[in-house]
């Protein structure tokens, strides 16, 4: 990357950073991306995996909002099939107010007509019915754990979920790579290089000082404009090309989820708690996901993370929303933290409300705010609506190179997202490759699409070792190929990067330490570790699955 100077230099890989990689190189762009972590590593990973609308918005009057959700979510639908699902949700109803029927109905008839392209897709499978009515009845039977004083019935619609958001993510990324962008991970910029513009009267920068942590070395990368998505680091990569306070000011929202058996069956629930606003119950891998929380952290974002006291207030609103279910402690088999990233309009001194805080994205120019020519910033956003918000950062950055070129990312499939038919292509790829685990090859079309041979042909050809088709674990659907081709062609690093974002293998709790063993001596063969680092990246990788202190998350001087 310091041998070229880009059109585009991108700071961030997560999905707003992926997302403008992958379209500014469909576009034609010479892209660079640079991630001081691993891809996906942060919010990315972090969020309840869905892909939604966002009916609660409608309260707060956000149609624009909402209708640019719900069709960002037939997008995702269409381009990534693989990983993209829809799913039913119920919520119930209760009295005749604004928790009633009459009001939720009114609701979910403005969703559905906000969504009036949801089915445009040639996958039948993939449509979205209208919501419903249920009654009492068949509420308390789909939902026995509910509060029954006052419950009138409840109704049923259609949101969607992502089988791997952090596996999509990196969809996307070799999305660009495929066009020609080239990425690093573990590269963290340090600086931005700044010179005077063209008048004189402002500075211009044209790239960034990169630290490599692999090697300890530091690189220059030139680029002619430099793209800030960093998510919840986004407002201190400001603050640095600014070298004061910055301009604009976000607010980090800390949503945890927790991870039991299934107590969900195949419908999501969305419940509202009288002492902690409402929560889902979502059905995933044969699990339930619980989450999420929404309080303002302002903690160092690098040092996030779950801690005992999380988990136990949590917990005391799940039973609140849900007293039947009666969950404790031992319930938890998993958990995972993330941070949202929100623009903070509060003025100096005012409170602030994370909850209420919109969602809305926003695009600044920072000639425009701050006479710095050369660095656009992609502020706050949802999962959803990032594939939109890369169109309008590439859209302003070709307005700034003097070019011109259609967004193709709404109609191009992701990475080994051309498969037709979601269904019928697992059915002839189990018919394929009958001498493996139906469980294991299904798990390898979610994660990898039409491109899932390719794992395979690392246990394929001449000096080949059959035993990568086995499942690492008799509990676990992923193979050893799996491994092999994320260090290979994935550019995975540490074991945590296979673990946790290669592969499902961490992402429903621990896999057991004979599993993590296993995956760590496949990365040592192929990376040549010697005992001493393959033992810290085990304990690197299993302290993953423990709680942290409350002390350990506080803002850094």
């Amino acid at each position: 990357m310091s041998e070229a100077e880009y059109d585009l230099v991108i700071v961030g890989g997560g999905i707003t950073g992926a997302s403008v990689a992958w379209d500014a190189s469909l576009r034609g762009l010479k892209v660079a991306l640079l991630e001081k972590g691993d891809f996906a590593h942060g919010t990315t990973s972090g969020s309840s995996k869905l892909t939604h609308g966002g009916l609660r918005y409608l309260v707060n009057g956000e149609l624009k909002l909402v209708r640019e959700s719900l069709r960002e979510r037939r997008v995702w639908e269409q381009v990534a099939p693989h990983m993209v699902h829809p799913l039913p949700f119920i919520i119930p109803t209760y009295g005749w107010g604004m928790k009633g029927p009459v009001v939720l109905s009114i609701g979910l008839t403005f969703y559905d007509l906000l969504s009036y392209d949801r089915n445009w897709l040639s996958d039948t499978d993939k449509k979205l019915p209208g919501f419903r009515s249920i009654s009492r009845g068949e509420t308390l039977d789909l939902i026995p754990s509910l509060p029954r004083d006052g419950l009138t019935g409840g109704k049923i619609y259609y949101d969607c979920q992502m089988f791997a958001p952090e596996r999509l993510c990196l969809s996307v990324l070799m999305g660009a790579v495929e066009y020609g962008a080239k990425a690093a991970n573990y590269a963290e910029v340090t600086r931005f290089v700044t010179e005077a513009s063209a008048s004189g009267n402002t500075k211009r920068i044209s790239g960034v000082e990169v630290t490599d942590h692999l090697t300890g070395e530091t690189h220059m990368v030139k680029g002619r404009v430099v793209v800030n998505g960093g998510g919840p680091w986004a407002d201190k990569m400001i603050g640095m090309a600014e070298e004061h306070k910055p301009s604009r000011r976000l607010m980090r929202s800390k949503g945890i989820h927790i991870i039991t058996r299934d107590i969900s069956g195949k419908y999501a629930f969305a419940i509202q708690s009288d002492i902690g606003g409402h929560f889902f119950v979502i059905p995933w891998r044969g699990h339930t996901i619980i989450g999420t929380t929404d309080k303002l952290y302002e903690g160092d974002p690098d040092k996030v993370g779950v801690s005992e006291d999380d988990i136990e207030d949590f917990l005391r609103v799940v039973n609140n929303g849900l007293p039947g279910l009666e969950l404790t402690r031992d319930d938890v088999i998993h958990f995972y933290a993330g941070l949202r990233p929100l623009i903070d309009d509060s003025e100096e001194g005012e409170e602030k409300d994370s909850y209420t805080a919109s969602r809305e994205a926003e695009v600044c120019d920072h000639s425009k705010l701050d006479g710095i020519e050369g660095l656009i910033s992609a502020l706050g956003g949802k999962w959803t609506t990032s594939r939109a918000l890369a169109e309008e950062v590439v859209d302003m950055a070709l307005t700034k190179l003097g070019r011109e070129a259609k967004c193709e990312t709404e109609a191009t499939p992701v990475h080994g997202g051309e498969i037709g038919r979601l269904k019928s292509f697992i059915e002839r790829a189990k018919r394929a490759h009958p001498d493996m685990s139906e469980e294991a090859i299904e798990n390898l079309v979610m994660y990898y699409g039409s491109e899932y041979e390719r794992v395979l042909e690392m246990a394929e050809g001449d000096n080949a070792d059959a035993k990568l088709k086995r499942r690492l674990g008799l509990n676990v659907p992923d193979i050893g190929a799996q491994v092999i081709h994320a260090v290979r062609n994935e550019m995975a690093q540490t074991l945590s990067d296979v673990i946790f974002r290669r592969t499902g293998l961490g992402t429903l709790g621990t896999p057991g330490t004979d599993v993590v063993k296993r995956v760590a001596e496949l990365m040592a063969r192929e990376l040549d570790w010697d005992e001493t680092r393959l033992a810290n990246e085990m304990a690197e990788t299993l302290k993953r699955f423990e709680t942290v202190s409350p002390e350990s998350q506080k803002a850094s001087a």
